[in-house]
C-alpha cells in the first residue's frame, strides 16, 4: 500500500557463486555504496555474518524486509521469510533443533500419522506413515523405503492407484514393540471405514539384509490378535511376502496366528517374486501354491513364456565381436537424466557422495 518507487532502479544487487565466502570489504565497496559512512562497517558485518548463517544452516531462501538499523548501529530485522532445505538434516539436525516442518500435500496431519512420525524421531529404525485414501481399499505394510515404491508403483500399474490407501514403511530392524504399534496404527485406520467388498492389506518387503522378521512378526502378530474380530467384520484380506534373517520361523508364526485366528492369511517366502502378491491380492491372477515353511526356499523360478513359432534358427548369425569399451565409466562430466524427479532420493545420492568424498 505504500509508494516506494521503482525498486528494480534502486536496489543495489550483489551475486555470489554457490560455496563462495565473501569478505566485510567486498559488500561495503558492492553494496553498501549509498549508507552513511559511519554505519557501513556495521551493516557490512551483519550482512557478511548472515550469509555464512543462511549457508552453514542450509537454508533455500531467506529474505529480510524491512531492515532497520537504530542510531547506536543496532541492526533489528522488522520482517523475515526463510526456507530450510530439509535434506540437508542429516548435517544441520543438531544445530536447527526442534522443527516443526509443515504436513505433507498441503492438509493437517492424520493422528495416526503424528503418532509414526513421533516414534520414527524417537528411534533408529525409520516408521513412515502417508494416508494417502483414509477410504481406499488397499493398504500396504512394506518393510523398506525402496519396496515400499515398488509396491505402490505396482498396485497403480494394475489401475488399483485410485484405491491406494496409505503409503510407509517400516526398516531399519524396528523392534517388536515399534513394529506392533505401526501394525496397530494402520489396521486402526483400516477400520474406520466400512467397504461392502471388503479390503486388503499387503504386507510385503524384500530380502531383509539385519532386520529381524521373526522378531518384527512378533510384533504383526500382537496387532492381528487385537483387531482380529474387527478384520474379520469387515472383510480383511492378507497377503505377506517377506525374506531375510529368521523369515522362516516369521513366515511360521505368522501362518500359526492366522489359523489360530481364522484370518486366512496368505503366506510367501523369497520363492515367489517380491510383488507377485499384489495382482493375486487384486484378484488379476489365481494364488499360487503358498510357501513350504518346512524348509528354506531359493530364488523365485519363473517358466519362460511360451511364443508362437519360437524355433531356433537353422544358421543363427555369429555374435558380434566384442567392443573395446564393455562398461559405461561415469565421469565428472557425466550427465544422469532422472525421470521423474525425485529430490529426496536424488539429494540422498549427492549426499552420499558428499560425505564419501567422491570426485
Amino acid at each position: 500500500g505504500v509508494d516506494v518507487g521503482d525498486v528494480d532502479a534502486k536496489a543495489e544487487r550483489m551475486q555470489l557463486p554457490t560455496g563462495t565466502d565473501v569478505a566485510e570489504k567486498f559488500v561495503a565497496d558492492k553494496l553498501l555504496s549509498k549508507v552513511p559512512p559511519a554505519k557501513k562497517d556495521s551493516l557490512a558485518s551483519f550482512i557478511t555474518s548472515l550469509y555464512r548463517f543462511y549457508r552453514d544452516l542450509h537454508f533455500a531462501y531467506l529474505e529480510i524486509n524491512p531492515l532497520v538499523m537504530l542510531a547506536d548501529n543496532t541492526v533489528v530485522p522488522l520482517d523475515m521469510a526463510a526456507k530450510l532445505d530439509e535434506t540437508a538434516a542429516f548435517i544441520c539436525a543438531q544445530k536447527w533443533g526442534e522443527v516443526d516442518w509443515p504436513p505433507p500435500f498441503g492438509r493437517e496431519a492424520y493422528p495416526e500419522e503424528a503418532l509414526i512420525r513421533d516414534m520414527d524421531g524417537k528411534t533408529g529404525a525409520s516408521l513412515k506413515l502417508t494416508v494417502l485414501n483414509d477410504r481406499g481399499r488397499v493398504w500396504t505394510m512394506v518393510a523398506g523405503g525402496g519396496a515400499s515404491v515398488v509396491y505402490a508403483d505396482t498396485v497403480a500399474d494394475y489401475g488399483w492407484g485410485h484405491e491406494l490407501a496409505n503409503y510407509g514403511e517400516y526398516s531399519g530392524a524396528p523392534s517388536t514393540e515399534e513394529t506392533f504399534v505401526y501394525a496397530k496404527t494402520l489396521l486402526s485406520l483400516m477400520l474406520k471405514y466400512h467397504h461392502p467388498e471388503g479390503k486388503l492389506l499387503i504386507i510385503g518387503g524384500g530380502i531383509a539384509n539385519f532386520t529381524d522378521v521373526a522378531a518384527t512378526f512378533t510384533g504383526l502378530i500382537q496387532a492381528l490378535q487385537h483387531y482380529a474380530a474387527e478384520i474379520k467384520e469387515h472383510k480383511i484380506k492378507i497377503w505377506v511376502r517377506r525374506a531375510g534373517p529368521n523369515y522362516l520361523e516369521g513366515l511360521r508364526m505368522v501362518k500359526a496366528a492366522s489359523d489360530k485366528l481364522g484370518l486366512g492369511v496368505k503366506v510367501y517366502g523369497p520363492e515367489t517374486h517380491v510383488t507377485a502378491v499384489v495382482p493375486m491380492a487384486l484378484g488379476l491372477q489365481d494364488p499360487l501354491p503358498e510357501a513350504d515353511l518346512t524348509t528354506t526356499a531359493g530364488p523365485p523360478t519363473r517358466k519362460l513364456i511360451p511364443t508362437a513359432g519360437s524355433k531356433k534358427p537353422a544358421n543363427p548369425k555369429p555374435s558380434p565381436p566384442p567392443s573395446k569399451h564393455t562398461i559405461v565409466t561415469a565421469t565428472p562430466e557425466t550427465r544422469a537424466i532422472v525421470y521423474g524427479m525425485q529430490m529426496r532420493a536424488v539429494q540422498g545420492m549427492l549426499d552420499f557422495d558428499y560425505m564419501c568424498k567422491r570426485k
